[in-house]
């Protein structure tokens, strides 16, 4: 239904090729009746900002994604957001609020947990190691302490990036959280939150090796569709979940936000599909 009263959104990123909520998110506002398009836009970080700040003017953009590396980025640009955002300070949706500003939400920590879910895996009581400390590696610690892991460990190359995200999710005083490493030894969910894996001779995350046999390992790279870390958990005959199941948690949240209010959820965006 492409036409003069069509919805638009944007998907930024920087890769942008390898993103999939384009389409997925264009058909499942579909669905819901909207006359709605998602567009992807490969921006990168030294001109996230201005791009944000022209897309803002024009009337019939109703919505932002926000993917690598322009979470943090984009958080700064939310007049408005969630608490859990505001934690985080950082998003990966953004919607129209009554004046035109933008209120953001960072649910690829609960997208994620939902996806856990789905493969029959329920954190409670866990004892978890993210990897990755950038926006979807601490929403998704952040969401599997919500959800009752009973310790956390962070790991990142970035040891200040690392230690900075210990001890904000520390201060929630909902479970022991440290310091990790690449040693997987003693955790029962193991996540890969970083872009390693995307290309091809790129190291595993984690020291395979030391992967219980017994343990859920995540991953949230899109292509490949089957990563090696999780090609080679899968040998050990660990639990498992791609990053395209952790995409269809992630988008179901997304949608969701968009038509819980701003313009999508309102007369005048329904009207848009006739």
């Amino acid at each position: 239904m492409l036409d003069g009263r069509t919805r638009v959104l944007v998907i930024i990123g920087d890769p942008i090729a390898q993103v999939k909520s384009p389409a997925g998110v264009t058909r499942a506002l579909a669905a819901q009746g909207r006359n709605a398009v998602v567009l992807p836009i490969h921006v990168t970080s030294q001109d996230v900002d201005a791009f944000v700040r022209g897309f803002s003017v024009a009337k019939n953009v109703d919505g932002i994604i926000a993917t690598i590396p322009h979470k943090f980025a984009a958080y700064a640009h939310c007049a408005t957001a969630t608490e859990r955002a505001h934690f985080l300070t950082s998003v990966n949706t953004l919607r129209r609020n009554a004046d035109g500003s933008w209120h953001g939400d960072a649910v690829d920590g609960v997208g994620f947990v939902d996806s856990m879910h789905e493969v029959g895996v329920d954190p409670r009581g866990k004892r978890v190691l993210v990897v990755g400390a950038g926006g979807a590696g601490s929403a998704i610690a952040l969401a599997l302490l919500d959800a009752g892991a009973s310790a956390l460990a962070i790991h990142d190359a970035d040891a200040a990036r690392r230690d900075t995200l210990v001890a904000r999710l520390a201060s929630l005083g909902r479970a022991p959280v440290g310091g990790g490493s690449d040693d997987p030894a003693g955790f029962e969910v193991v996540v890969n939150a970083t872009p390693t894996g995307m290309r091809e001779g790129d190291p595993l995350p984690v020291r395979i090796d030391r992967l219980a046999r017994t343990a859920f390992a995540g991953d949230v790279i899109t292509a490949p569709a089957v990563t090696p870390f999780i090609e080679a958990a899968r040998k050990r005959g660990c639990a498992t979940q791609v990053g395209g199941g952790m995409f269809e948690g992630v988008m179901k949240r997304i949608v969701a936000f968009l038509l819980e209010a701003g313009p999508l959820a309102t007369a005048e965006g329904r009207e848009a599909t006739r």
